[in-house]
């Protein structure tokens, strides 16, 4: 009853449902960091403090958050197809009723609250189905399906600074709004894998013909699915506890720099258009990081957890160089290393919380660790924006993250000290264990 997970169909159709995932990757997560470029509209519009205008980012990011294990749950009942289409709908309201900008409340409500809901219902199920759909090739398929975020940010950042010089940030949120409605055609494309589509692809791999026991193959299918995406318990095992503690710290950093890279080209007197390069820099640098360290880790040549400790290094490492720029090139050169250490970041922490909990418990697990993670999203905008306040800098918000991150990379190392001290105690439990039963008499020969 497993082969739902043993033999998934690894291609064919499934490569189908890849580029409709790299669609809404890009629709999804690149508008999310392109939204810096909003920033400094939005805030001289309504005259409010930088702390206070990016609580808008903060809402669309815990909103992304919370909402991925209610759409996890929601696909086992329906399909990922509906919740995809779903989440265009409510991504393309979010944005389409923030054209009213009637509020800095009306912003939290609709270009926050539905936007992070909208991203989330159809980031989730397209992450999920993929995932499906391959086993074999599961690594490569999610790099070029996440990947399509840094594609499509590389082009939205001038596309949307574009944008709001033709038609000003009210306008450019109105049709970003109409061009996430075709969310809802790439969820078409995703055919439902919550249950038929499973049981169709293990039809296809043990060619074993429909009918009664096809049905009862169903029940059984969704019953293991819904309990692993309600398996709370793993909160309860200090492995993933300290997984998502390094989340949260990691989340805190992670949405600061986009947030805040515009800002600081304009305060170093570099022209809007050179700044959207900025934005188009860092999505290159993105895409590279992921597809490099996505097939290097394939190589399962480095622990994956001690690669992520490396790439969260260097991350932090380039945040806090890069507010030492002081002209257009030397930021273009930190900001294309920053995104390219983002990327390789990206490209394996899902694969590391897959090795720390286990394949039976990862559709859990990734739904728990988004929404403890969110906690850190929600905090880190605004405290780097009062850090800003207070020191009157944009870089105040680079050091901070920078910071951050070096303190998340401690608990990796205590997690990877945590997973070894386990192997080597239940290694040393198996060889006794070996050696008892084979040759009992050699004990009893110790013992004489």
């Amino acid at each position: 009853m497993q082969a739902k997970d043993s033999s998934p169909p690894d291609g064919g159709y499934g490569w189908v449902v890849v580029v409709s995932a790299f669609m809404v990757m890009g629709l999804t997560a690149a508008v999310l960091k392109t939204f810096g470029l909003f920033f400094v509209e939005i805030q001289q519009h309504f005259d409010e403090l930088a702390s206070t205008t990016s609580w808008i980012t903060s809402v669309t990011i815990v909103i992304f958050h919370l909402g991925a294990p209610v759409a996890s749950s929601l696909c086992v009942r329906y399909t990922h197809r509906a919740i995809v289409i779903t989440g265009g709908l409510l991504a393309f309201s979010g944005m389409s009723l923030g054209f009213l900008g009637l509020s800095m409340v009306w912003m939290y409500a609709t270009t926050g609250f539905l936007q992070g809901l909208g991203i989330s219902f159809s980031w989730t199920p397209a992450i999920s189905i993929v995932s499906h759909y391959f086993s074999k090739k599961r690594a490569l398929a999610n790099a070029i399906a996440s990947a399509g975020e840094c594609a499509f940010a590389f082009t939205f950042g001038p596309f949307f600074q574009w944008l709001i010089s033709q038609y000003g940030w009210k306008g450019a949120l109105l049709i970003i709004g109409g061009i996430q409605l075709n969310i809802c055609v790439c969820g078409v494309l995703m055919r439902p894998l919550a249950s038929s589509c499973l049981l169709e692809a293990s039809h296809s791999a043990t060619e074993t013909p429909a009918g009664n026991g096809a049905s009862g193959m169903d029940k059984e299918d969704k019953s293991p699915i819904t309990h692993k995406t309600f398996n709370w318990m793993l909160v309860r095992r200090p492995e993933f506890v300290l997984y998502a503690i390094f989340g949260i710290l990691a989340a805190m950093s992670f949405f600061v720099p986009p947030l805040f890279l515009v800002p600081l080209s304009y305060s170093l007197g570099i022209d809007e258009s050179w700044t959207a390069t900025l934005l188009s820099i860092l999505a290159m640098g993105d895409f590279a990081g992921r597809l490099l360290c996505g097939w290097y880790a394939n190589l399962h040549v480095t622990k994956t957890v001690h690669l992520l400790t490396v790439t969260i290094t260097l991350i932090s490492t380039s945040l806090m160089l890069l507010p030492l720029a002081n002209n257009y090139l030397s930021l273009a050169i930190f900001t294309g290393f920053y995104g390219f250490f983002f990327g390789t970041t990206v490209a394996v922490h899902i694969t590391v919380l897959a090795d720390v909990v286990g394949m039976p418990d990862f559709d859990s697990a990734l739904g728990l660790f988004m929404l403890i993670r969110s906690t850190g999203g929600f905090v880190g905008p605004p405290l780097a924006g009062r850090i800003v306040d207070m020191a009157g800098d944009y870089r105040a918000g680079f050091y901070m993250a920078g910071a951050t991150l070096v303190l998340s990379a401690g608990f990796l190392v205590t997690l990877d000290q945590l997973q070894q001290r386990k192997e080597r105690g239940s290694w040393a439990n198996i060889k006794p264990e070996k050696s008892a039963l084979p040759y009992p008499s050699l004990h009893l020969l110790k013992l004489q």
